[in-house]
C-alpha cells in the first residue's frame, strides 16, 4: 500500500521523469535519499515500467496512421483472456492493449504508416487467429490530448477542418 508520499513522489515522477532526486525532495520534503531508494525499488517491483517522452507526431510532418480496434474473443478455460492477450502483445504494431468490459473484449491501440497497413495487420495476423471472433476498427481523425497532455494549443482547437467538395 503507498503512502501518500509515495502516491505524490510517484504522481511527480509521471508529469516528468526528468525530475531529479534533489528537485522531487524540495516539491515533497522527502530525502534524496529516499527518493533514490524508493525509484530503484519501484523499477524492481515494475510499478515504474519505462521512462520515456510523449511526441506529437503530428507536428513532425511524419505520417502515421492509428487505429482502436476493438476485439470480440472465446475466452479459453483456465486462462480467460490473458492467454490471447499475451500472444498479442508481442505484435509490434500494437501499442496498447487493455481488457474491457461491454461490448467487446479486447481494444488495441494499433499505429502503421498506412490506413492499408493497419487493414492487412488486422486481416492478415489479427483476425485468422484462433479464439478471435470479430474486429471493429476505428482510425484515430485527430489527438487532442493523450496521457493526460493536451497536444494543441487553445487557437488549434477552434479552427474547424476544411472539407471540400
Amino acid at each position: 500500500m503507498l503512502t501518500e508520499e509515495d502516491r505524490k513522489l510517484l504522481k511527480l515522477i509521471e508529469e516528468d521523469c526528468r525530475l531529479t532526486p534533489e528537485a522531487l525532495s524540495i516539491q515533497t520534503g522527502l530525502m534524496p535519499e529516499y527518493i533514490t531508494q524508493r525509484i530503484i525499488a519501484w523499477e524492481k517491483e515494475k510499478v515504474i515500467v519505462d521512462y520515456r517522452p510523449l511526441i506529437n507526431w503530428d507536428r513532425t510532418g511524419d505520417v502515421a496512421v492509428s487505429a482502436l480496434i476493438e476485439v470480440r474473443v472465446l475466452p479459453q478455460r483456465g486462462y480467460g483472456f490473458d492467454k490471447i492477450a499475451k500472444r498479442l502483445q508481442k505484435y509490434p504494431e500494437i501499442k496498447s492493449l487493455f481488457l474491457m468490459s461491454g461490448g467487446y473484449d479486447l481494444a488495441l491501440l494499433i499505429e502503421g504508416k498506412t490506413m492499408q497497413d493497419v487493414a492487412l495487420f488486422v486481416a492478415e495476423k489479427l483476425a485468422p487467429l484462433e479464439h478471435v471472433q470479430s474486429t471493429a476498427t476505428h482510425f484515430v481523425l485527430r489527438r487532442y490530448k493523450q496521457d493526460g497532455v493536451e497536444l494543441m494549443g487553445e487557437e488549434e482547437t477552434l479552427q474547424r477542418l476544411v472539407v471540400s467538395p
